[in-house]
């Protein structure tokens, strides 16, 4: 495959060269869509646009267009309104879905000025304020290419399969720009899922995958592993993936995960294959600041800029180094100082932990709140002890290593952390979600109907408000939150329900309802009697059924 470097992908058309599949996307057929793009934008006197695209052939093809047009180019982190009312005053075009051009003559073709030609990402850091960071396709082209270098030989023709954004720069290198220069086709769209990821990766005889540790520590184990292990490499990036889960993707995949540690602001810094020490990227040159943070300069930051990172680190002789804490995660509490990191370093290690974030709540005066992932053996505790025995033994284990007044007064408990698809998880977010009272309802997870019946499976949440008066050491679900349930689902799903509560019919309560089970509804409306018929099972075994009466009237 010839490699084609940034400034020069509109130069030579290639009509052999595919780009994407699903649907199929050549060299050729890309560079003319982006510069009929490119006359549109110059047409419409485009100057600032705001792209936000989840095909990720369509996002390739306007950022080369508006490279080529000279717009100044903003990749937003998410499409949400409020994003959009923010940038709404830096931007001429909000960009989701690619313009008709047919009526456009192509521009004609010009090299990109590595230096002139940007684009700015937006990124949240680890405090949820959006930050906007400027990079040149100098510094693009510059990371693609020591990419290449390093693993093109491993990789060769493999079809890239993703799972994270495009919006992001881990994406934006690895599933767009790094493809397009080596001649590698992608998919087009993220695969959010482990079985996406399977589906879309099976049917191509080479597959490379890029990931987040969100992915990767929670592939199913129903997967056809053996046909699997056909994969070239496998990335993975946006936080630290567990050791353990590096170790059975190795067992299962027969090779280690390539973890990628950097930062929008950055670019990539090192990479490692298994073990602590990370290996700095060629080029990257890396030191201690004053306080302990890493401090580097690098060929994918601007010529002269020295960035500094609030990531503490242990230099090894030989230039790799150890993470360590977050330095912008201590705060103070009453004058002392409290590790964030620290505190959740020691909740990981509890046997009931799978995962914890701590944070910070204000009401009148600051104190702690802890977001726990709970692991088996910490579900097993919570469906048989119950929630207080969890909160005290973990409060209990961290009392030995930390003052009073950095114990967590509040917690919130469930089965898995929040992280998005790049495996990132927000300060803000963890704070809100303390904030946020302990949920009294549940969600479908699937919905499905067939001739007026509604199936629906569900899970009791592990963290449901009613079970703290129901029952303290063995938490089971209120029959009257069952009917709520029942009647609140119904009336989302049927349309229209009869206004008023008339009473019950044939109510029985058979098997309690836990922690964590998966559980099955049946909804159907019998119109000409007013009777809702409900029944909720848990592994084909009843757990309570009946009959809502409803009417207009009274």
């Amino acid at each position: 495959m010839k490699w084609i470097s940034l400034e020069a992908l509109l130069l030579e058309p290639l009509e052999q060269r595919n780009v994407s599949l699903d649907p199929a996307l050549n060299h050729q057929q890309f560079c003319q869509r982006a510069l009929l793009l490119a006359s549109y934008f110059k047409a419409q006197q485009i100057q600032r646009v705001a792209i936000h695209l989840e095909d990720a052939a369509d996002l390739a093809i306007a950022l080369f267009a508006a490279w080529q047009a000279g717009v100044t180019i903003l990749l937003p982190a998410d499409a949400q309104q409020q994003t959009r009312l923010k940038l709404g005053t830096q931007i001429d075009l909000w960009l989701d879905a690619l313009p008709d051009t047919r009526d456009y003559t192509p521009a004609i073709a010009t090299r990109l000025d590595s230096d002139t030609c940007r684009l700015t990402l937006c990124t949240s850091g680890s405090s949820g304020e959006s930050k906007l960071i400027e990079k040149s396709i100098a510094q693009l082209a510059n990371e693609v290419a020591a990419l290449e270098q390093l693993w093109g030989n491993a990789l060769g023709n493999a079809v890239v399969v993703a799972s994270v954004s495009v919006q992001h720069i881990y994406g934006l290198l690895f599933r767009v720009l790094w493809p397009l220069c080596a001649g590698r086709t992608f998919l087009r769209h993220a695969q959010p899922f482990s079985e996406d990821m399977q589906r879309a990766s099976l049917a191509h005889p080479h597959f490379a995958w890029v990931a987040s540790p969100a992915l990767l520590k929670r592939m199913s184990d129903n997967l056809d592993w053996p046909a699997l292990s056909r994969v070239s490499m496998l990335f993975s990036s946006g936080g630290v993936l567990p050791n353990e889960a590096a170790q059975s993707l190795q067992a299962r995949l027969k090779q280690l995960p390539t973890e990628i540690y950097g930062s929008t602001e950055t670019g990539g810094i090192a990479w490692r294959q298994g073990g602590e020490y990370w290996q700095p990227f060629k080029g990257v040159e890396v030191s201690l600041n004053p306080q302990g943070a890493l401090s580097l300069t690098s060929p994918y930051l601007p010529a002269g800029q020295r960035e500094e990172t609030a990531d503490a680190v242990q230099i090894a002789a030989d230039g790799r180094f150890l993470l360590r804490a977050r330095l912008d995660r201590i705060i103070k509490l009453e004058e002392k100082r409290v590790s964030l990191p620290m505190l959740e370093n020691t909740l990981n290690s509890h046997a009931w932990v799978s995962e914890s974030r701590v944070g910070t709540l204000h009401k009148g005066r600051a104190f702690l709140g802890a977001l726990i992932a709970l692991s088996p053996a910490g579900l097993h505790a919570l469906r048989n002890r119950g929630r207080r025995a969890v909160t005290q033994a973990l409060r209990s284990h961290l009392s030995g290593h930390v003052e009073p007044i950095a114990l967590p007064r509040r917690w919130r408990l469930t089965t898995e952390l929040p992280y998005n698809s790049q495996g990132k998880l927000a300060q803000a977010q963890v704070e809100q979600l303390l904030d946020t009272p302990r949920t009294t309802q549940i969600t479908p997870e699937s919905i499905a109907e067939n001739d007026g019946e509604f199936l629906l499976t569900l899970r009791v949440p592990i963290d449901l408000a009613h079970f703290s008066g129901h029952f303290t050491s063995t938490p089971v679900v209120p029959g009257v939150v069952q009917i709520d349930w029942a009647l609140r689902l119904a009336r989302q799903l049927i349309d229209p329900l009869p206004a008023r509560f008339g009473g019950m019919e044939v109510l029985k309560f058979q098997q309690l309802m836990r922690p964590g089970d998966p559980i099955q509804l049946s909804l159907r409306f019998d119109t000409s009697r007013g009777k809702l018929y409900f029944a909720f099972s848990h592994n084909n075994a009843a757990c309570s059924s009946g009959r809502i009466l409803l009417a207009d009237h009274v």
